[in-house]
Formats: C-alpha cells, sequence, structure tokens
C-alpha cells in the first residue's frame, strides 16, 4: 500500500500521510498517543533505559521475550499492544493498514486526483442519518394527518409530511447533543411502535384522546419474560410524555400544525420540582460490589478483560458520569484524563447540552485504572497529548454504550451470584441495577452522607438546575429523625 494515499481529516486542514511505511507509522503514533509498530533488540532496549533493572519494569513482556529471542516486535493490534517474536509478526506495512482501517473516521483513502484541502471533516451528530425506519416504516410516517396544516402562508416549516418536519424538529433542538438526540428518537420510536399496534398515525393525525390512551398505556403494568408483573418507573414515563409535548409544541409554534393535542399532557417543571431519586443500591450492596472488583477474574474472562471491567466500574462508581459520557467522541478527543504533578486525575467529559465537565476522581479508583492501563500496554499515567479512548474494545476502537453497560451489568451479575443466600433482598437489587443507580449513588453520597454544598455537586454531577440536586437532599422519616437527634442532643 502507498500511506500517502491516505488523508488524515483529523487535522485542519487534511493532509496526506507520508509516503513511507516507518515514517506513516511515526505519524499515526503521534498522532494517535501510543505506539504502534517497534523492532526491539537487548542493545535498543539498554539504550532507552538507564539500566536493565529499568528495562525489566518498563518494559516487562519485551524484556522476557528477548531472553530467547534475538529481536522482537511490538505491535499495536485490537486496542493493545502486543509482543511477539520477529518470525511471528506481521509486516509493518499490515500494521499500517489495520490501524488505518480501525480508524477510518479519521482517516480515509483519497479520492484520484482528490486535494486534501477539499475533504470533508466528519459530522459528530447526523440526525437526519439517526432518524426513524428502523422499526418505523417510511411509508407510514412520510404523510401528514388531520391537524397538520396545508397552508404555505403559515407554515413555516415549508413541509409536507411527518418525517420531514420529524427530521427538522431534531435538527433544531438535538443537533447539539447526541444524549438528547438518543433520547429523542427513542421516544418517537417507541409512540410510533405504539401507534402502530393501534392502527393509529402518522403523528400529525393523533388526537387529544389517542395521546391519553398512549400515556395510560405507558403506566400500564406489564409481565417480562420471566413471567414477573412489572410497571415503568414514573421518571421514565415523564421522560417519554416531555419528548412527544416538545416535538407537538413545536409543531404548533412553527405552523406545521393546527393545534396542538398534547398541551398539558406532561406534568413537566412540577413533576421535575417534587421527583426523588428512589433507585439507589445500600451502601452493604456497593462495599460487596467493590469487594468483587477487586478480587481475582472469575473462571473463563481473560485477565485484560477482567481489569478492563475493574477500570469502567470504577468510573461510573467514582465518576458519578451518565452512561452515554464514556462514550469515546474521536474527533472532540473526550472522554479524557488530565494528570497533575501530585498525580492526581482528573477526568472530562461532555455532558447534556453540550456542557464540558471537569471530575476529580479520588485516590481509590486510581490503583484500578493504571492496572488496566499497564494491561493493555500504555503508561500508568496518561501523558498530556495523548488523544486516546478511556476503554478499548476487543475488535474495535472503543466500546459504545451497549458495550460499557454491559460491562458493568456483568459486574453487577457476578455480584449478585455471591450474596448468601438468605440476603434475597441484596440479590434482588443487585439483578435490577443499572449504571445509573451507581450515579445516583454517587450523588447522594456527595449530597447527604457528606453534606457537599449543593452548587459544588451540581457542577460535578452536571445538572442544568440545581433543584436537581435538591432532590437527592429529600429523605425519609428516619433520616430526618437522625438529623434532628444530633441537632439537638439530650443534655441529661
Amino acid at each position: 500500500m502507498n500511506p500517502s494515499d491516505w488523508l488524515d481529516t483529523g487535522c485542519r486542514p487534511p493532509q496526506r500521510l507520508p509516503a513511507s511505511v516507518d515514517a506513516a507509522l511515526e505519524y499515526l503514533a503521534h498522532a494517535l498517543g501510543h505506539p504502534l509498530y517497534c523492532r526491539w533488540t537487548l542493545t535498543a532496549l539498554k539504550r532507552g533505559c538507564p539500566s536493565l533493572a529499568d528495562a525489566k519494569r518498563e518494559h516487562p513482556a519485551v524484556f522476557a521475550l528477548l531472553l530467547g529471542h534475538d529481536t522482537a516486535i511490538e505491535y499495536w493490534e485490537r486496542g493493545r499492544l502486543r509482543v511477539v517474536p520477529e518470525a511471528a509478526a506481521p509486516s509493518a506495512s499490515t500494521v499500517l493498514e489495520r490501524v488505518l482501517r480501525q480508524h477510518r473516521r479519521r482517516f480515509r483513502a483519497a479520492a484520484a486526483g482528490e486535494a486534501p484541502d477539499s475533504a470533508r471533516l466528519p459530522a459528530v451528530i447526523t440526525p437526519d442519518a439517526a432518524l426513524l425506519p428502523g422499526g418505523v416504516g417510511a411509508a407510514w410516517l412520510a404523510r401528514a394527518g388531520r391537524f397538520a396544516n396545508p397552508v404555505a402562508l403559515t407554515n413555516t416549516l415549508g413541509v409536507a409530511d411527518d418525517a420531514q418536519a420529524v427530521r427538522l424538529f431534531l435538527r433544531e433542538r438535538a443537533s447539539h447533543s447526541p444524549h438528547t438526540l438518543r433520547a429523542y428518537v427513542s421516544e418517537l420510536r417507541r409512540l410510533a411502535a405504539w401507534c402502530r399496534r393501534e392502527g393509529l398515525g402518522p403523528f400529525s393525525d393523533l388526537t387529544r384522546q389517542d395521546l391519553i390512551a398512549y400515556r395510560d398505556a405507558l403506566q400500564a403494568p406489564c409481565t417480562d419474560d420471566a413471567g414477573k408483573v412489572r410497571r415503568a418507573a414514573p421518571a421514565s414515563v415523564s421522560r417519554a410524555l416531555a419528548a412527544v409535548s416538545s416535538l407537538f409544541a413545536w409543531w404548533h409554534r412553527t405552523g406545521y400544525l393546527t393545534v396542538n393535542p398534547a398541551e398539558g399532557l406532561a406534568a413537566g417543571r412540577r413533576a421535575r420540582l417534587t421527583w426523588t431519586p428512589v433507585r439507589f443500591l445500600p451502601a452493604a450492596a456497593l462495599t460487596h460490589c467493590d469487594a468483587v472488583a477487586a478480587g481475582d477474574a472469575p473462571a473463563g474472562v481473560p485477565p485484560v478483560l477482567w481489569m478492563r471491567r475493574r477500570a469502567i466500574w470504577t468510573l461510573y462508581r467514582y465518576g458519578g458520569v451518565r452512561l452515554a459520557e464514556l462514550v469515546w467522541h474521536e474527533e472532540l478527543a473526550l472522554p479524557h484524563v488530565d494528570v497533575d504533578a501530585a498525580r492526581q486525575w482528573t477526568l472530562h467529559v461532555l455532558g447534556k447540552g453540550q456542557r464540558l465537565r471537569a471530575i476529580p476522581l479520588p485516590a481509590a479508583c486510581l490503583p484500578a485504572l493504571r492496572g488496566y492501563r499497564r494491561a493493555v500496554g500504555l503508561p500508568a499515567d496518561p501523558p498530556a497529548d495523548e488523544r486516546l479512548p478511556l476503554i478499548h474494545s476487543e475488535r474495535g476502537w472503543a466500546l459504545g454504550v451497549s458495550g460499557l453497560y454491559d460491562e458493568v451489568r456483568a459486574l453487577f451479575a457476578l455480584a449478585a451470584t455471591r450474596v448468601p443466600q438468605a440476603d434475597r433482598a441484596m440479590r434482588a437489587a443487585l439483578e435490577r441495577a443499572s449504571t445509573h443507580w451507581l450515579r445516583h449513588g454517587y450523588a447522594r453520597t456527595l449530597v447527604v452522607d457528606h453534606g457537599v454544598p449543593l452548587p459544588v455537586a451540581q457542577a460535578l454531577l452536571g445538572h442544568a438546575s440545581v433543584q436537581t440536586t435538591a432532590a437527592y437532599a429529600r429523605t425519609g422519616q428516619s433520616e430526618a429523625r437522625a438529623f434532628v437527634e444530633g441537632s439537638f442532643p439530650d443534655k441529661a
């Protein structure tokens, strides 16, 4: 392959890679923040380290291999560095091609005669690409109902069917945040699925009675696969209705609808003021999970994957982040970690509303994170110029939302199997728990257990309103009694 046929679209302006394989590998190593292909001999190892003891400590796998072979090759594959004898290693050009294709969002082959400056940078958010036909027939949505406004003079959107109107709504209301976009699309797909089951639709044909029936369906109990009767949490119902109400209100304001059948459907701000988080794990359950995470890998789980699971658990447990906030954004190089002179870590994430947030990580969580980095061939502390995902996947560049969620759920499931048989309540809680339960626990630890000022806790959690943070301060009667007794001790 000719490396100069590839464009780096992650810089401004885009530029071609160097023509030689070695120079291209050096360029990529600097751009990605980790080595890609190194040829080691004992002489080269000694040249980079003051002593053999230092070489053994800094490069243990390379040092061990060189004791039995003249040359070792260290190369990047599937998110980590591997070390093999030279005879068993892939060629440098093969490694280069794999890395380029793995990072195809940033590097791409240039078309014949294409100038580097003409390369388009990848878009961070593409509402049109995310929109509904997954599970929703395009023909079902691409039509107008009885309440759609056919008068061009007052229909400021200038579209004649729901599919185009939904795209414009997502582009205006959700194009700045991948989290908001994901939430809106999920809720609109849920409404569309219900409409199709009931023989209704499209959206602009729904009456107020239809939307009230949808609200009742969301609140109705249902039976899961295990035969248990479950009811949707009030917060989930509120979010679903808020998304639907937002769509219809925006359509009415812009003139696409002649009426707003969803007026008052969601409780809105009043529901948020009375919202109280209830999905918590008891302190004993969290302590139990911490002990399981600190233990040895279970049978059948490779050590490096166990170290990754521990690192993921640690970030959610001690960072209080939302599930999607640990998903790697290559264009923004987020989330990332800063390390100060005292080797203290600060996690930087992109939260709701495209708001950046800095979260100091406590020292208690750093051994697990450093151990994972060493396991994948990275230095214990991230260097200042590193542009790498915090969590790597085995087959790709970084874990997505589902991968991160599955790793946390796997640790919860393992912890549930190690709960004593008599403690059925803890086992049931661990079987239901998710990553957001850890966020609720982090917030409760700050606000209730340690009395962190609400503005500080709000900044750490990334809440838009301090009233949301204050909801964690609402306590039960027993906790309120303990606070009162502590404030007015019995002098007798």
